[in-house]
């Protein structure tokens, strides 16, 4: 069973770069997925003052965790991703890199990307936090 996600950009409101402003899911549950860290399985941060490194370690955590629930990537219903930067640069090729992985489709949905002044974990540049609709 899957189910119905409805991804609407009005007319009335700007143009995006791949997200949709409203996400609009029928579905009886909800997964919240913890911020998605850099961490290999021993807990060591992976690619320390590497976005890219730590992007695509981001990536495959999140993979892991919405394959250990039965979700793809086309059933995230929002994400919320942290960059530790400032620069507009920085943070659009995050989004670049983020899009052009195994999770882009998680990234056509209701989407916000912040930069930070800092995450958790020392050496840390970047976090993703995604809802789930589950069938």
């Amino acid at each position: 069973m899957s189910v119905k996600i409805e991804r609407i950009n009005p007319e009335q409101l700007h143009p995006t770069p791949g997200y949709h402003h409203i996400t609009i899911v029928e579905s009886g549950r909800t997964a919240h997925l913890s911020g998605q860290c850099p961490l290999d399985l021993s807990g060591a941060l992976v690619g320390e003052g590497d976005l890219d490194a730590q992007i695509d370690q981001v990536v495959a955590n999140a993979l892991t965790a919405l394959g250990a629930i039965g979700a793809r990537p086309e059933d995230v219903i929002r994400s919320l991703i942290h960059v530790v930067s400032a620069e507009s640069e920085v943070l659009a090729g995050a989004w670049d890199r983020l899009n052009a992985s195994a999770l882009a489709p998680a990234f056509t949905t209701a989407s916000t990307l912040l930069g930070a002044f800092g995450l958790g974990y020392p050496g840390q540049l970047v976090e993703v936090d995604l809802t789930v609709a589950l069938a």
